[in-house]
């Protein structure tokens, strides 16, 4: 009878649970009056869960684990698909490469795009995928209070990538910057700089985009390596390698190295490269403030040092002259005394008395 009550038990509580589903580790069980679905929570570290077709790319942008919930407000609902990296560059990389031209961008988070009731930004680390059943006036403001619920990383996590603060604004088109982190995803946007010639050992943080000018689009190439050595060795590599697509301009400015292709004149691939230009981070040795001058702590130190002086010269007189009263008695007559008289040898330098 007990081992029948016990699996009863056993039964109700896998139901319960099952009910409730998974806790959330980085959603918020409620937000701007919406709240989370009960159940609908489901959690997992396989990026195939997600994007079944590119989950090599969310790998390579460091892929963590993922969540997905419903929420709802007012009998309305809302699916959020989350996926978490190991930075905020990877989760930037992540919403580049699914970012799109004809999407609208938004004030969300850290940077966000929306496609009619489909929204898609990122906040930190973390990058979310919004499916709304209807859009209003509201909805913007309700993301935004989910933005800022969600976790930050901290330190050299919360970075963005340096490549991005060099990619000209010029005559960009928007959403066509992809920030690439590896082979994977340079092939899957069909970048014209093949992975070989990039060489992906050397390090390198890739920006990709796209430029109008007079006579089309064209695309640029933008890669920062490590040093300026490895750009001037790459570049050389590049100019000497027969691309398609042409023609290609090419620019390295310290460690940065550019190339532009496709419908450009060459004078408007000139302006476009010129743009591109690297600055060092220098740090500024801190001025230190002049010491204020203490006329009066001075005077006071010179006092002390003359009397702390005169006083050893004190101890030592008479730790002197009490040693030679000691070694009299001890040691009499040798030579800590003079009682005989002293001889003084003098000269007589006067010449001799002259008489009569």
């Amino acid at each position: 009878m007990k081992k029948r009550i016990t699996n009863i038990l056993l039964v109700l509580l896998c139901s319960i649970a099952g009910a409730l589903g998974a806790e959330p580790k980085f959603l918020p069980p409620s937000f701007n009056g919406w709240q989370l679905s009960p159940g609908s929570v489901k959690t997992g570290s396989d990026p195939a869960v997600i994007d079944a077709a590119d989950f090599g790319v969310l790998k390579e942008y460091g892929f963590t684990d993922f969540e997905t919930a419903a929420y709802t407000r007012n009998g309305r609902k809302m699916d959020v698909k989350a996926a978490r990296f190991e930075n905020l560059s990877g989760a930037y990389g992540a919403f580049s490469f699914y970012a799109h031209p004809q999407m609208q961008p938004e004030k969300i988070g850290d940077g966000a795009v929306s496609n009619n009731s489909r929204i898609l930004f990122y906040r930190g680390n973390i990058l979310l995928d919004v499916s709304l059943e209807r859009v209003t006036a509201m909805s913007a403001a309700d993301l935004r209070a989910l933005a800022d619920m969600l976790p930050r990383p901290g330190g050299r996590n919360s970075a963005p990538p340096s490549v991005k603060q060099n990619l000209p604004e010029q005559s960009l088109v928007a959403n066509t910057e992809r920030y690439i982190m590896g082979p994977v995803a340079l092939g899957r946007v069909g970048a014209a700089i093949p992975a070989n010639l990039i060489d992906f050992s050397k390090g390198p943080d890739i920006m990709l985009a796209q430029y109008r000018t007079s006579t089309g689009e064209a695309g640029m190439t933008l890669v920062e390596y490590p040093t300026p050595q490895i750009a001037t060795e790459r570049l050389r590599a590049w100019q000497s390698a027969n691309l398609p697509g042409g023609p290609f301009y090419f620019r390295r400015s310290g460690p940065l190295l550019a190339a532009v292709n496709g419908n450009i004149p060459q004078s408007e691939a000139e302006s476009l490269l010129a743009s591109v230009n690297y600055d060092a981070d220098v740090t500024m040795t801190q001025q230190r403030p002049k010491p204020r001058e203490d006329r009066y702590g001075f005077i006071v130190a010179l006092i002390s040092l003359c009397v702390i002086v005169l006083g050893l010269a004190v101890l030592i007189g008479l730790a002197f002259g009490g040693f030679r009263l000691v070694a009299r008695k001890i040691f009499p007559n040798r030579g800590f005394d003079h009682k005989e008289e002293v001889e003084i040898i003098s000269l007589n330098l006067r010449g001799p008395t002259l008489k009569g």
